[in-house]
């Protein structure tokens, strides 16, 4: 799933397009359907902020389009008179660039989803300490990998950047919630806005325990180890000897 700072480079390329009115169109019946594009079709695009794992685009008149790209979404933009082969849920059209949305299933004329979103990983600057009283006030039945991608608690958070800033912080996603040190969740949240922000900013490092399995890790040699976490299944990585908290007993 693409996580926050997919969504910011996402916003960052929409850029082009503020300011135009644009023509829209939905070729994917399944978008058809939602009657998205004849609402905003002609109106000027005023506004594209990503928050978390959302895009919400402001139109002339007071109409918000969020945009969130589940498993499989994807943005793209490109010159207008390039053909579009397939059928993408939404084009918008303006003078000289179009924007394509490939896979977004979810589609709304509404910014309330705003209303349920915690504070912004990728914010500048992040607000550490709203995230950590968030953080505190989830079930303590939790582990840390999975409160961290609680999209209430901290925005913008998926599976790849909990692994990789759980294993900057050394403690491990299975960490029960309630065991963890406000220190230990000042660090984790921390490295996520850091390594987040260097992605964001065209860094391309390699990852230190994502999709690693069996490799060796970085700081101690230690094969890494995977397991799904949590009721989602999403897969968790991390290495076994320097994150501190007991993992699955079979890996």
């Amino acid at each position: 799933m693409p996580e926050g700072d997919a969504l910011a480079r996402a916003a960052q390329r929409l850029q082009v397009l503020v300011g135009e009115r644009v023509a829209v169109e939905a070729p994917n019946p399944r978008a058809a359907v939602k009657h998205v594009a004849e609402r905003i079709d002609g109106r000027r695009l005023e506004s594209v902020e990503a928050v978390g794992k959302n895009l919400f685009l402001g139109f002339e008149g007071g109409v918000t389009l969020r945009s969130h790209l589940m498993m499989k979404g994807r943005w793209t933009v490109r010159p207008v008179g390039r053909e579009v082969s397939g059928s993408p849920w939404l084009i918008l059209r303006g003078a000289t660039h179009a924007a394509v949305l490939w896979h977004g299933p979810v589609l709304e004329l509404s910014d309330r989803a705003r209303l349920r979103l915690g504070p912004d990983i990728l914010a500048e600057p992040p607000d550490l300490d709203a995230m950590v009283v968030n953080l505190r006030a989830l079930s303590r039945g939790l582990s840390l990998g999975q409160a961290l991608q609680v999209q209430h608690a901290v925005a913008g958070i998926g599976n790849m950047w909990m692994s990789e800033a759980l294993f900057e912080a050394r403690v491990s996603p299975w960490l029960p919630l309630d065991e963890t040190t406000d220190d230990e969740l000042g660090a984790a949240l921390s490295a996520a806005a850091r390594l987040m922000r260097r992605r964001l900013d065209g860094a391309r490092d390699r990852h230190a325990v994502y999709r690693r399995k069996r490799r060796p890790c970085p700081r101690c040699g230690t094969p890494i180890k995977s397991w799904p976490l949590g009721d989602d299944a999403r897969m968790a990585y991390w290495c076994p000897s320097c994150q501190k908290g007991e993992g699955p007993a079979a890996q």
